[in-house]
């Protein structure tokens, strides 16, 4: 038989007989219980203390790749860096001249090359039957270039003297300024060429 004065003492605490001796009122934790508190408090901590920033391989506690300074994502240099330190280089140097470069100096000009201008006497001229052109200069540092070849029946002219260029057929005349006839049965003047003077050299274009 339990006392009276027991029983209510009991009842008024909360203990019941056979527990593990929890003295607080209301249901007792059990140990699973605790247990599984204890462990979700460290993984909630243990999440807390992580971090989603993208660490390097081979990186340390701090983040940091032992000696390797100054890396980053990209270099103001253009060279972008990769995990392990290495790097891609990108090169903004172009590798062709642009369009439109000017042209070397004492580059030959396309054409020609007839002979010096020096040969070409002011206010006469030279025939290069070769080439079936005649050269004048009218004037000091007047070029002028026409056909050689006498539009009245082909012949090749001979001579240019006193201001005309002569074909030695038929007497036929033509103008050292503009080829116009002068004298004899040409019936048009001799047509134009163009040449320029390139170095000191005439050049037929």
């Amino acid at each position: 038989m339990t006392p009276e004065h027991t029983r209510d003492g009991e009842s008024r605490s909360g203990v019941t007989p056979g527990t593990s001796g929890c003295a607080r009122p209301g249901p007792c934790p059990t140990r699973r219980g605790v247990l599984l508190g204890v462990s979700l408090a460290g993984l909630g901590g243990a999440l807390a203390g992580c971090s989603t920033t993208a660490v390097p391989y081979g990186a340390n506690e701090a983040g940091a790749v032992p000696g390797a300074q100054g890396q980053g994502s990209m270099a103001t240099s253009g060279t972008m860096s990769s995990p392990g330190g290495g790097g891609m280089q990108a090169s903004l140097s172009p590798t062709h001249s642009p369009p439109g470069s000017p042209a070397k100096k004492g580059a030959k000009a396309a054409g020609t090359v007839l002979g010096a201008a020096s040969d070409i006497p002011v206010g006469g001229g030279k025939i290069y039957a070769t080439a079936k052109v005649v050269v004048t200069q009218p004037a000091r540092g007047q070029y002028k270039a026409f056909s050689a070849i006498c539009t009245h029946v082909g012949c090749t002219m001979s001579e240019v003297a006193n201001g005309t260029i002569d074909c030695p057929c038929h007497g036929g005349q033509f103008k050292i300024t503009n080829g116009a006839v002068v004298a004899g049965p040409p019936p048009s003047p001799l047509p134009a060429r163009l040449v320029k003077v390139v170095n000191g050299q005439v050049v037929l274009l």
